[in-house]
């Protein structure tokens, strides 16, 4: 059943159960857990992409910036469908009769563009074995702290964030859905020179959208003229994209994801945290990201 056939028949006033469960020490909706054999063994094809991000780190956007390249920048063609029914989001698993990611993944035809927030360890392992390409979009802690904790609030089907000084602690410790940023991002640099991955960052992809669209395009072995490149650069813009009901989640029941609340796509921006972080926050948070961040290459900009 699709979203708008269930707004038709009035389920809305429904809630999602909001069960959490760990599963290798990753917190999920019970639902997902209860349903990771299906997951785990899920069947990858040679010809799929793979866009993996941790969660509210520019995941809509890289799907968008993608589905504009398969397409040839065809706005149209890019808006047959919502952005999460175009892209199945393969571990997100909903109560029937809603159709899970897993299901709509099966159903689809080839070649398929498939989304996941699995941290690299518990990606199906039949990804690895097709050699599949991903790509990898990550953004700083602490904007993804923020757009997190605001996204939480909004959307109902994941645990209330409570306070936000509780937020920042839960989100140190690694005690939200898809577990610790600090692991999720490290895991997928470990892993990007074993496998086919293009590890991009959403600073990079703010400052210049152009040089990332053609990294992008360069890994997916696509030719496109400048002026479908700027085409694709204009439609996928923050503000572009926030107005594309196809793209902003607001086809989403109310009681699901609540845009009253906090709006699915509400800022964009790197260095929004500045308006979050007191400063002892700050401090606090910057000597914990130091720990769990040492001994690693990778390097993220807060601001740009």
């Amino acid at each position: 059943m699709s979203w708008e056939e269930m707004k038709d028949l009035q389920l809305e006033e429904k809630p999602l159960p909001l069960e959490t469960k760990e599963l290798n020490g990753i917190l999920m909706t019970k639902m997902m857990s209860d349903n990771w054999d299906k997951i785990w063994n899920f069947q990858a094809k040679p010809d799929d992409l793979l866009i993996a991000t941790y969660t509210k780190a520019g995941t809509t956007w890289t799907q968008e910036i993608v589905d504009m390249i398969h397409n040839d920048g065809d706005v149209q063609k890019c808006q047959r469908a919502n952005t999460f029914d175009r892209h199945p989001f393969i571990e997100w698993t909903l109560p029937l009769p809603l159709n899970s990611g897993l299901d709509l993944a099966i159903k689809m035809p080839s070649p398929r563009t498939l989304k996941t927030h699995l941290p690299v360890q518990m990606v199906p392992p039949s990804f690895w074995k097709e050699n599949v390409k991903i790509i990898y979009m990550a953004r700083n802690a602490k904007d993804s702290l923020v757009s997190y904790y605001h996204f939480s609030r909004m959307n109902k089907m994941f645990p209330d964030p409570g306070p936000w000084e509780e937020y920042i602690e839960a989100f140190k410790a690694g005690k939200v859905l898809w577990g610790s940023w600090y692991d999720h991002v490290r895991g997928w640099w470990d892993a990007k020179d074993r496998h086919r991955i293009l590890y991009l960052f959403y600073e990079d992809m703010k400052e210049d959208p152009k040089r990332e669209i053609q990294k992008i395009l360069k890994f997916l072995e696509k030719d496109i003229s400048e002026e479908v490149l700027n085409k694709i650069i204009h439609h996928t813009s923050f503000d572009v994209m926030k107005q594309n009901p196809m793209a902003n989640y607001t086809t989403i029941p109310t009681s699901m994801m609540d845009h009253s609340i906090s709006p699915f796509m509400r800022k964009g921006v790197p260095g929004d945290w500045k308006n979050h972080f007191t400063v002892a926050q700050n401090k606090d948070f910057d000597e914990d990201y130091e720990k769990k961040m040492a001994g690693t290459t990778l390097t993220f900009r807060t601001t740009i």
